[in-house]
């Protein structure tokens, strides 16, 4: 039986993501870039999430008072972790007021979930090799493992909706960090197969936790326990711990078939850098990317219906497939987890207080009555140009649009936002809102020398590329 599985075939699409992790250079000066913002954005919304209980009740090691010899520093904490729990709460940090970058396609995601499981083993590896007197990685390797994990999500996502079946899109973030975290630690192509096969195999959350009636904070932790499972699954895979070739396609027991409706997952295109070019920032708003256009457009309406809310008869806000099917809620909504991912309560938001934070998702702020008001008034309709739009390759739109009536038959401009700031369209308008919102959220929870010592480390990207990651980690530690 060994001799015949050692003779299978590995599925292709494991091979070719192995293939890109080893082989593949990354040569796009615009993707170093982009993951170089990526990169401070993704740490300062982890930073941000530290302010809240419900997230920090969630860190530390298993065991409370456990520190690991050489283990990843978890940042803004006095956490000493191994790689796998340390993935898990940079992952959860990370992903806690869902402000960081975003994928849209077929499937959707959160690339830079990845980063949980490659800053705490990039963190671990480099504390490890200077204790051995070697050299530590660099913040350029790091940047060229985001770009990779950012590459295999979202292709991935291009084609194979997991939503459609029911399964959550976290699962990409596991077959991405378990890709490139087997790279790192110095795996081969026999390591990777076998840590991807894996990975597959272990299957994927269900979406019970995104959806009413169910929804509910572990849609926060999600990803963290993904790029966590991906750490570990890479460190076994180093013990020389098999892999299954036929993982995906095994008649009855594959993931295909078991999984995905019997149908073939496919890499849309070529692995290279696509995505981190492509990649949407979360500039201005926490909340689901789909509503990032319907806060702009809210927003812009704030001041002309703000003494009008009596007037009010319905407010119409034009939208797109995915956001009908993900976001579109009515009835009560249960905690912050729910609210920040329904198009109605972030709408009603914009036209009540002319911005979007994270304190509006808390109970004091959904207290307002006046918000149900408003959702009450609402009606979401699809344009199907917008859908089209949306999955366009060549314009990627995320377009919302809101218009208000009012009782005496007059209405406000239809305001219309294709594309939000954090678009590779508003790509360079966004950089310096992105820098301003890295401030910011340092500015939460780190005196003014640090923040400035960090902000300044942080600026040159050239610089900060040769730095290791060491050193890197520990400036954002108390």
């Amino acid at each position: 039986m060994l001799k015949l599985k050692e003779q299978m075939t590995m599925d292709t699409l494991i091979e070719e993501i192995t293939d890109y992790v080893l082989n593949k250079e990354i040569t796009s000066e615009e993707a170093y870039k982009t993951a170089h913002n990526v990169l401070i954005d993704t740490i300062g919304c982890g930073i941000l999430a530290l302010s809240y209980p419900e997230c920090t009740k969630l860190l530390g090691p298993v065991v409370p008072g456990t520190i690991v010899p050489n283990g990843s520093r978890v940042p803004g904490t006095s956490y000493v972790l191994d790689p796998v729990q340390g993935a898990f709460n940079i992952g959860c940090m990370i992903r806690w007021l869902d402000y960081n970058d975003t994928w849209l396609a077929a499937e959707w995601g959160h690339p830079s979930d990845n980063l949980g499981g490659i800053l705490a083993t990039a963190d671990y590896l480099s504390r490890l090799r200077l204790s051995e007197g070697k050299k530590p990685l660099v913040v350029r390797d790091v940047l060229e493992m985001m770009i990779k994990a950012h590459e295999i999500q979202g292709v991935l996502a291009l084609d194979n909706s997991l939503n459609r079946v029911g399964l959550d899109h976290v699962h990409f973030v596991k077959i991405a960090t378990t890709a490139v975290v087997t790279k790192m630690l110095g795996g081969g192509r026999t390591e990777i197969n076998n840590a991807l096969t894996n990975a597959w195999i272990d299957g994927a959350s269900l979406r019970t936790y995104r959806h009413a009636p169910n929804t509910g904070s572990r849609k926060s932790w999600a990803a963290g326990d993904a790029t966590s499972r991906g750490v570990r699954l890479a460190m076994m895979a180093m013990t020389g711990e098999m892999g299954y070739p036929t993982a995906l396609s095994a008649p009855e027991w594959g993931f295909q078939d078991v999984l995905y409706n019997q149908k073939e997952l496919t890499l849309a295109r070529p692995l290279d850098s696509y995505v981190m070019e492509n990649i949407l920032f979360k500039v201005s708003y926490p909340a689901e990317f789909h509503a990032q256009t319907a806060a702009e457009c809210a927003i812009i309406l704030h001041q002309e219906i703000k003494e009008r809310l009596d007037d009010i008869e319905k407010i119409t806000i034009t939208t797109h497939e995915s956001a009908i099917r993900i976001i579109d809620k009515v009835g009560p909504l249960n905690n912050p987890a729910d609210r920040d991912h329904c198009i109605q309560y972030i709408t009603a938001l914009g036209l009540l207080y002319g911005d979007v934070v994270a304190d509006h998702y808390e109970a004091d702020v959904a207290n307002d009555s006046r918000i149900d008001q408003l959702r009450n008034k609402m009606i979401v309709v699809e344009d199907e140009q917008y859908s089209k739009d949306y999955l366009d390759p060549s314009k990627r739109s995320i377009a919302n649009a809101v218009q208000v009536t009012f009782k005496d038959g007059s209405t406000t401009e239809k305001v219309v936002s294709e594309y939000p700031l954090g678009h590779r369209f508003r790509r360079e308008e966004a950089i310096p809102q992105i820098r301003e919102k890295f401030s910011a959220t340092l500015m939460t929870h780190y005196p003014e020398k640090k923040r400035t010592e960090i902000e300044v480390a942080c600026e040159s990207q050239s610089k900060l590329e040769q730095m290791n990651v060491k050193e890197f980690v520990d400036l954002f530690l108390l």
